[in-house]
């Protein structure tokens, strides 16, 4: 009779025993499974604040790889370093509270990747596209803003936002219809230099289609360039627009639309632009959901974006949201450790319980290594059965692990704000972001992951555990009493 047959029939002979082992098999093997899938899972969220409009697509940076990007970049250039890497960059201040060091980001880091907007735009069945800036602080210099009077300006920044636009008619106020134009054009792909201002800032300035505007960097207002922009439209709106950020530069009616690459030259940064959103419009609204398939399936960086879909659905394709995926992974690690702690007391209790049955196979001639062989494989048995089982229910289960977590974050996030509501300075109103899925999917790679880790698990457990056999003769073993 070999091990295999052996091990076979010690496995049913002993069905309680053989039970207990399968329960935490499938137990360890489900917590090491839902880690896996959560810490892959996508997203989906809505974010009332970033509506997408009409049959199209949006892309967005995504936060939690900005914040992953820029640790990784700041410790390249070196703890306590000065120097630049990748659009990071790291400075020295000495002061008279001591050395500071101040930490900041340029365009180039920030941007989205024109080479990633062009890929999504070439998927057949993107109709058209349109690139948006973010919003750009600069200073008006022949004409005057808007301001509150009551209000003390002194932490303002003084001046107006400009937003650049490849093609206005697909910038979001106008694709949400708040935004329409009441004199004069939109800007179109092939302008340069234009602008399209509020009714009240026309007003205030008596400003009229075909006037030119100059602006210049707020920071050095006395010695920066002048950069000036022909007036091509005058728009009006149905709704005041929130302000992202707080102060008059930012109100709805000092709000500036221009071409594409207008609001660098303006800050002082030509060639070193800021895309911060991307809008691809769907020629065929039947063909929708293939045009987002094939987009997401297209070979880019997908952890540096959100993908927004027409509803305002966030798909959140990097791996994670918000700690998801630090979580997922300690969840992995906690259940490895406790797993193979649980086994070796399992096994431990097995060779203490079967001295005398050892020492018979001792003494008929069979090898140590064997007999822990045996026992090897009666686990082995177990377990084939237990990813079984496995197998069945992880779906279900996994899907339920992420949903909790997700949820888990949500709080946190929820209460973190609440806590921190009165020490942030910012948008008058913030993004109400809810989920409202979470996709989940169990691969192939993952069973086998999983499968590998019980057989280490397993080989551990019983390696350690059988030293006691590996160490005593046949005579001893048979002596003891269990």
């Amino acid at each position: 009779m070999n091990s295999l047959q052996r091990a076979w029939r010690c496995v049913v002979r002993k069905p309680m025993r053989s039970l207990l082992l399968l329960l935490v098999i499938v137990t360890v093997s489900q917590f090491i499974l839902s880690g896996m899938a959560t810490k892959h899972a996508s997203v989906q969220t809505q974010d009332i604040t970033r509506q997408a409009i009409g049959a199209g697509l949006r892309l967005d940076a995504n936060e939690t790889n900005r914040t992953k990007r820029l640790t990784d970049f700041s410790s390249r250039i070196g703890e306590n370093m000065e120097g630049s890497y990748g659009g990071v960059h790291q400075k020295k201040l000495e002061g008279a509270y001591g050395t500071q060091w101040q930490v900041w980001t340029d365009n180039s880091f920030e941007s989205l990747q024109v080479v990633d907007i062009h890929k999504i735009a070439g998927v057949a069945g993107i109709e058209d596209f349109n690139i948006s800036t973010s919003i750009t602080p600069v200073r008006p210099v022949n004409f005057d803003r808007i301001e509150n009077p009551d209000l003390d300006q002194y932490n303002d920044l003084g001046g107006v936002s400009l937003i650049g636009n490849r093609k206005m008619e697909l910038d979001f106020y106008v694709l949400s219809g708040n935004v329409s134009i009441k004199d004069g054009r939109m800007i179109r792909e092939d302008d340069k230099n234009v602008c399209v201002i509020s009714e009240q800032l026309a007003e205030k300035n008596s400003l009229k289609v075909g006037d030119a505007l100059q602006f210049n960097d707020y920071h050095n207002p006395e010695t920066s360039s002048i950069h000036e922009a022909t007036l091509i439209g005058i728009y009006q709106t149905k709704q005041t627009i929130s302000p992202l950020m707080a102060g008059d530069t930012f109100r709805s009616e000092n709000m500036i639309f221009t071409d594409l690459h207008f609001p660098e030259k303006a800050e002082g940064n030509e060639n070193d632009p800021s895309f911060e959103h991307a809008y691809f419009k769907v020629g065929n609204v039947d063909e929708y959901e293939n045009v987002k398939a094939t987009v997401e399936s297209l070979d880019m960086d997908w952890e540096r974006y959100d993908l927004i879909d027409r509803n305002g659905n966030m798909s959140t394709l990097s791996a994670n949201f918000n700690e998801l995926e630090k979580i997922s992974t300690l969840l992995i690690v906690i259940t490895l450790v406790a797993g193979f702690i649980i086994l070796f007391l399992i096994f431990v209790f097995w060779v203490k319980n079967r001295n005398h049955e050892i020492g018979i196979f001792l003494s008929l001639g069979y090898r140590k290594i064997s007999i822990l062989g045996q026992i090897f494989m009666e686990a082995l048995i177990i377990t084939l059965l237990s990813v079984v089982i496995t197998f069945t229910v992880a779906p279900l289960v996994s899907k339920a692990a992420a949903h909790y977590l997700v949820a888990e974050q949500v709080e946190q996030a929820a209460l973190q704000q609440d806590v921190n509501a009165d020490k942030i300075s910012g948008s008058s109103q913030s993004s109400d972001q809810n989920v409202i899925g979470v996709n989940v999917g169990i691969t192939n790679a993952m069973f086998l992951s999983c499968t590998s880790s019980l057989i280490v698990l397993l080989g551990a457990s019983i390696g350690i555990a059988g030293i006691s056999i590996l160490k005593k003769n046949p005579r001893d073993i048979l002596g003891e009493r269990s």
